[in-house]
């Protein structure tokens, strides 16, 4: 499952306190979009900004390069190890069942294959 938690996070604050207080609608508009959707879409951690808006995301809210660069960097590791591990949401409060890496990571012999 991918994972854009952390940008999300990052856009949803830094638009509610920005001293401008951009609504959603007005922060698409200055990105270029025609109503508040794909903002709301960012913030309720369901799409990432596209790579190329990520300038002009740092100037419209005055997002420092190397925080947007973080919280995207998070977000890939968090999906890698979904992918890799096979963590999955629980039903119950959708956040991840973690299974440790060491009881999920395969048993090679001494050889380092798998005995196949």
């Amino acid at each position: 499952m991918r994972c854009f938690k952390n940008i999300a996070q990052l856009i949803r604050t830094k638009r509610m306190n920005h001293p401008k207080g951009y609504s959603q609608s007005e922060l698409s508009h200055l990105l270029g979009y025609k109503n508040g959707q794909f903002i709301s879409n960012v913030e309720r951690a369901l799409c990432n900004i596209p790579l190329k808006m990520l300038r002009k995301v740092s100037e419209v809210l005055d997002i420092p390069s190397e925080d947007l660069k973080a919280a995207i960097l998070k977000d890939q590791e968090e999906t890698l190890n979904n992918y890799l591990y096979n963590i999955k949401p629980s039903k119950k409060d959708k956040t991840a069942d973690v299974t440790p890496a060491t009881t999920m990571a395969p048993q090679y012999g001494a050889t380092g294959t798998d005995g196949i």
